[in-house]
């Protein structure tokens, strides 16, 4: 009888090509190695659902996948083969029987991404894999107000790279913070679902208002053009995590 385990997965994804697996098995991808070693333990083929496909250079410290299995292995014995072949890179936080019928990608309520900037004037080689090293203070008040007219059920095409077909561009910020600690400023970004390069997207173009290069209170115009062109350029990859992934009504009401 077929079982469904999930797991929870954090990763450095600066060597990774993201996390989709790739037509050419010498291009490495968080999905491929994390398959590659479910199999080599289970004996048999595995297909991986996940809440979040980041993108390359892009990291995680709450990413969820599951899978089906008719396997018995218990998934203590998953969780420490896994950690023994891809730790610390890649680490298996846990695993555990899911409920019939869950999915990671599709029972996800919502995702929450959060983008850091160094603003400091040298970088800190302990940090600097994570963060984008952007020297000088931007004006955080600026990118907060611009944050509130993009929050909310929106047509985001401007903000992303256009999806292939007519698949929708609609999505629900359902939030979007600006904050600092110390020399790092953050934002947290958390809606249903996101588009490619949906964040990083909006984070470049907040930039842009932080450091005066554009207004404030162009936000509705721009989501209204739904041309990429007139958004901010996306903010590198390499500042990117995926923090969280929400499961359960009450959770998606709570943000």
């Amino acid at each position: 009888m077929a079982r469904t385990i999930r797991l929870t997965l954090a990763y450095d994804g600066t060597e990774f090509r993201g996390w989709a697996r790739q037509r050419d098995p010498s291009i490495r991808t968080v999905e491929a190695e994390v398959a590659a070693n479910l199999e080599r333990v289970l004996q048999e083929p595995v297909k991986l659902s996940v809440a979040g496909r980041t993108d390359a250079g892009v990291h995680a410290r709450g990413q969820v996948a599951s899978f089906t299995t008719s396997s018995s292995v218990a998934p203590e014995r998953l969780q420490k083969a896994l950690n023994g072949a891809l730790a610390p890179e890649l680490v298996v936080v846990d695993a555990a029987d899911a409920p019939e019928g869950f999915d990671a990608r599709f029972s996800a309520t919502s995702r929450e991404y959060v983008y850091r900037i160094h603003e400091a004037a040298l970088p800190d080689p302990f940090t600097a894999r994570f963060v984008w090293q952007r020297p000088g203070d931007l004006r955080q008040g600026r990118m907060r107000e611009a944050a509130r007219l993009l929050v909310g059920e929106h047509d985001f095409a401007s903000f992303c790279r256009r999806p292939g077909g007519d698949r929708s561009t609609v999505r629900d910020l359902r939030r979007l913070a600006v904050g600092r600690q110390g020399a790092v400023l953050s934002i947290r970004a958390v809606a249903n679902a996101f588009l490619h390069h949906m964040v990083r997207s909006l984070v470049g173009t907040l930039v842009a208002v932080g450091e005066g290069s554009l207004e404030a209170g162009a936000m509705p115009e721009i989501l209204h053009a739904q041309d990429r062109e007139a958004a901010g350029p996306p903010a590198p990859a390499r500042g990117l995590t995926l923090e969280r992934v929400h499961y359960g009504r009450q959770q998606a009401h709570e943000l």
